[in-house]
């Protein structure tokens, strides 16, 4: 037989590391995670075509129902007599404010995005027990001649703030709606200040309904020293911007860690269990650590970082990236420097109010931003009041 074959006969007998690492490549990325993972929505074996439409659909019934059921809840709670105005019961000098900044929404106004938001908001507050982990502001910022019927509607049982008609008068004359955005924004933030002092401000756009550990995940990052230098703090980030393939460079650390990490624990076990012919060489920790990193990327970041919901002090704090701004924490006064730093910039398509704030946090001598996994809100709003709408929704 020529030396050629048996060389080849050797390295593929399936006893040989290269005929079992092949085997398991094949196995794992041809078998076991197609059929894991193509109803995930951030896999990168998720069948579009075949299921996107179908869970979109789903998304936006369940959202439907939602936003229905907390109408009910609120129509109800309205009709019963509040004893005090919500001024008064307002806590000066809070430790927390969540202030809601809401708007009418020319589409989508069946969703209630405010009503959930709210509903949620009650229902996580009423769980912290005797001591309120927050006050709660609702900032209406509609300017329009229609009435925002949702903020009317919980007026008697949150603070609503709105401006006055000469206030209405005066920002008349906003050159887009980015730059609107941008100004209402600001104006909740100085209102926010202005009415309650608070210690720490959260905004939050009227589609971020906060997910169960919102509150003690917040009380954990105020907690950490980092929060005394920071600018704001991002509660939300896209799912599908937070695979490990992207621009972010702390991403790309994070990944070979975990290849490493794994790798070492895989050679491990099958050194001392297996009959598996993998030892500790360096080719073969390098192609586990690899085969690591590529389940983790096609199998989705995403879902990794859901098992860091374990336990607040779990939850990684990383540089802030440029989108998006749903969910905002405001470490101490942070709210109102960002406030005079939005006055001093002007928005429009291209450089909205994220995209400004993220070259203040990098252009400002000392000032710093971070952005918090995974996400403390869920970006319910399938249909946006400041960019054009696709028809239908859809989840990507």
């Amino acid at each position: 037989m020529p030396r050629w074959r048996t060389c080849t006969s050797k390295q593929f007998h399936w006893t040989s590391p290269i005929a079992q690492g092949l085997l398991l490549c094949i196995l794992t990325f041809g078998v076991i995670l197609p059929i894991c993972c193509h109803r995930l929505l951030y896999s990168y074996y998720f069948l579009k075509t075949v299921y996107l439409d179908s869970l979109s659909d789903a998304a936006l019934q369940e959202s439907y129902d939602r936003g229905q059921e907390a109408l009910r809840f609120w129509e109800a709670a309205a009709s019963t007599k509040s004893l005090k105005d919500p001024l008064e019961t307002i806590a000066k000098k809070p430790d927390l404010l969540v202030t809601i900044v809401t708007t009418r929404r020319g589409e989508g106004r069946d969703y209630h995005y405010l009503l959930q938001v709210a509903q949620q908001l009650q229902s996580l507050l009423k769980a912290c027990g005797d001591k309120p982990c927050a006050e709660v502001m609702l900032c209406d910022v509609e300017s329009g001649h229609a009435l925002n019927e949702d903020a009317l509607l919980l007026e008697k049982q949150f603070l609503v703030v709105r401006r006055s008609p000469d206030e209405r008068w005066q920002s008349r004359d906003v050159a887009n709606i980015f730059e609107k955005e941008k100004r209402d924004y600001v104006y909740c933030l100085r209102k926010g200040w202005d009415l309650m002092k608070p210690r720490n401000v959260v905004v939050l756009e009227d589609d971020a309904y906060p997910l169960t550990d919102f509150f003690p995940a917040v009380k954990n990052l105020l907690s950490r020293r980092f929060a005394l230098d920071t600018l704001y703090i991002k509660l939300y980030h896209p799912e599908r911007l937070q695979r490990y393939w992207n621009p972010e460079p702390y991403r790309i650390l994070e990944w070979i860690g975990l290849g490493l990490f794994w790798a070492t624990i895989i050679l491990l076990f099958l050194s001392h269990y297996t009959p598996l012919s993998f030892t500790f060489s360096p080719p073969h920790f390098l192609f586990l650590a690899l085969y690591v990193m590529a389940v983790a990327e096609l199998a989705g970041r995403h879902y990794l970082l859901e098992i860091r919901r374990v336990s607040p002090q779990l939850y990684a704090v990383c540089p802030a990236t440029e989108c998006c701004t749903p969910a905002m924490l405001y470490p101490g006064n942070a709210s109102i420097r960002v406030a005079e730093y939005l006055d001093q910039a002007a928005c429009a398509q291209g450089n909205a109010k994220d995209m400004v704030l993220y070259k203040i946090a990098r252009s400002r001598p000392g000032e710093k931003a971070h952005s918090v996994e995974p996400n403390l809100i869920k970006h319910i709003g399938a249909y946006s009041s400041v960019r054009t709408n696709h028809v239908p929704p859809r989840l990507i």
